[in-house]
């Protein structure tokens, strides 16, 4: 999945023993202490393996739980720096929109978050987190009874059949592409099963997607896949109702299975959601419907929205974000006001930060390891808000990652602010001295304050710097064109579910670069994309863990892609009249899907 203004994608450790999902533990990467209510740093890693369990068929039973003090009634205020790019679950893959999906959207499967912030996977319009055959090449889903689409209409199979084929036309880019491949091949070829989707009457075959009645789903992959209910999980594997399908025009009235439905939607500027009535409780183990009304304005800064919610007054006292953070200015404030600990929480995301490397102009690897090393992760960490907000990563792969063993090829963890004597050698040995970088970066407070660090110090290592500001709601359009003509700029990017096979693949094998991809480096190495397709035939997780961390941390040191700078760190805030707010640790903030107005 990609964290906001980036993308992410986040894993949890599957095994395939006896055609069943297997979890395996693994480490913990992060910090000690408190969760919600610590008053200064995160508590433990809510992202490793070890937190994740698979649901039972009771489990994936409604309602979800009920938070203490919960009431129906009023109206939750949501104050969100970046406009969305996409409401369209089949184009969802970035942390913000993710979110906010959860409350009008339903996939096959889910995560259902405990109090103690526990993930179980669990059926979500399927009645269990599905059934396995043949190995595991062939899933079984049965959907719910009840469930029913916002106009009172039963929602079908053949409404997830139509949700599933529709991510094969050309114009569903931005979303997660694992169901897709699965069925019907690597990379971009899927897209030739059904090159149009559904669109002009053509399907699927039923040896590859099969519906044989109302509430039965069967995939039919061309390889085993144990992790299945964690792919099924993604928002786009769910339904979309044909006649309400607009194609590219869905992106801006999505059709709602879930508890909210879109009442207006006024692009980059807000978006309201309203009870759905169609929806029903005893269906979903996730959601809840307290609020009457979501109300989400675009256009506020960290600092703006920090002010209003450490205000509390009118509206803002009902008031959160799904990803602004608090603005690093105001940290040490919020910290030491004893009124925000109960309505305040710091948490350890599944988000890794690097900044890349355009492969397709910076192709002499002297020139990317002198990046490389005149990179101050320090400086940026302290930008963007010091220890509530990051910690310095120093390879590609998070620690939360099953198979994770530290490694610092370029010495980060020694000199944290770059070695601008190290990256200028290099540049002469190129012949390389003062190389124009184009480095681009989005106009927001915080990555304008990065920007002025990051540009001093590759000045200070021999490189000349044009920085070039991207209005911020177009950033991540503009980075995931393959001619964008930057050389540099960060992404984020967590696991799907935390195994590498969600990090290494998507990120850097040369098969997948397409406008919209994940492969904003552009690395296209031959030896890369062979080793990719042996590890991923690895059948054992546990057994492929290490051999991704060995390929991640030979595409750094060995094409250097990129450089990582920092593992995120979510510090938010909300309103004292909320009640119900709780941390995801899939998608890496604020969870609404139990809020409500005290």
């Amino acid at each position: 999945m990609r964290t906001t203004v980036n993308r992410r994608a986040r894993r949890t450790a599957v095994v395939l023993a006896a055609g069943a999902l297997v979890l395996s533990a693994c480490s913990s990467g992060g910090g000690g202490g408190g969760g919600a209510t610590d008053s200064a740093g995160p508590g433990q890693d809510k992202n490793v393996a070890a937190n994740y369990s698979i649901g039972t068929a009771a489990d994936s039973a409604g309602p979800a739980p009920t938070p203490s003090g919960a009431r129906k009634g009023g109206t939750v205020t949501v104050l969100q720096r970046d406009a969305f790019h996409h409401l369209d679950p089949g184009q969802i893959y970035y942390g913000d929109m993710l979110i906010s999906q959860l409350l009008y959207n339903r996939s096959l499967t889910g995560y259902k978050i405990g109090t103690d912030g526990k993930v179980k996977v669990v059926g979500d319009l399927a009645t269990d987190t599905g059934t396995s055959s043949d190995g595991g090449k062939t899933w079984k889903f049965t959907l719910k009874d009840g469930l029913k689409w916002q106009d009172g209409s039963p929602i079908t199979s053949q409404d997830v059949r139509w949700g599933i084929e529709r991510l094969y036309a050309s114009f569903e880019t931005d979303g997660p592409q694992y169901i897709q491949q699965w069925l019907s091949g690597d990379g971009t070829s899927y897209r030739k099963a059904l090159p149009d989707g559904p669109y002009d009457g053509k399907h699927l075959p039923s040896s590859v997607l099969d519906t044989p009645d109302d509430k039965t789903i069967v995939f039919h992959f061309l390889k085993p896949h144990a992790d299945t209910p964690y792919a099924t999980a993604m928002p786009n594997i769910g339904a979309v109702k044909a006649d309400k399908d607009g194609k590219q025009k869905y992106d801006n009235a999505p059709f709602s299975s879930g508890p909210y439905q879109v009442a207006d939607y006024k692009t980059g500027k807000s978006l309201t959601l309203v009870r759905n009535q169609g929806w029903d409780p005893k269906t979903d183990p996730i959601r809840t419907q307290y609020p009457d009304k979501f109300e989400i304005s675009f256009g506020h800064q960290f600092t703006d929205s920090t002010r209003r919610l450490l205000a509390d007054q009118g509206p803002d006292k009902y008031g959160m974000s799904y990803t602004n953070a608090v603005a690093p200015e105001m940290v040490e404030q919020v910290l030491k006001d004893p009124g925000t600990k109960a309505r305040r929480l710091i948490e350890i995301q599944p988000y890794l930060d690097v900044i890349n490397f355009n492969m397709d102009r910076l192709k002499d690897i002297r020139v990317r390891k002198a990046l490389a090393y005149a990179v101050p992760s320090g400086q940026i960490i302290q930008q963007i808000g010091g220890a509530t907000a990051g910690k310095l990563a120093t390879n590609l792969v998070s620690p939360s990652i099953q198979g994770y063993q530290p490694s610092d090829p370029f010495g980060k963890k020694a000199k944290p602010n770059g070695d601008p004597d190290k990256a200028r050698a290099l540049l002469k040995e190129a012949g390389k001295e003062g190389q124009e970088i184009v480095y681009a970066y989005a106009n927001t407070d915080v990555q304008q304050k990065v920007s002025v660090v990051v540009a001093q110090a590759l000045e200070r290592a021999g490189f000349k710097v044009q920085k070039k500001e991207i209005d911020s709601n177009v950033w991540d359009n503009s980075i995931a064109e393959v001619k964008n003509g930057f050389d540099i700029f960060r992404t984020g990017w967590g696991a799907d579910w935390p195994v590498a096979s969600t990090v290494v693949p998507p990120l850097y094998d040369g098969r997948v670069i397409s406008d919209g991809a994940q492969n904003y480096s552009h690395l296209n190495d031959p030896a890369v994309n062979k080793e990719i397709d042996r590890i991923n035939a690895v059948p054992d997780v546990k057994q492929a863990a290490p051999e991704w961390m060995k390929l991640a941390d030979k595409i750094l040191t060995d094409d250097v892609p990129a450089v990582p700078t920092y593992a995120n760190l979510q510090f938010s805030l909300w309103g004292s009249g909320l009640g119900g707010v709780k941390y995801h640790p899939v998608y890496g903030y604020p969870d609404p899907s139990g809020v409500f107005v005290k």
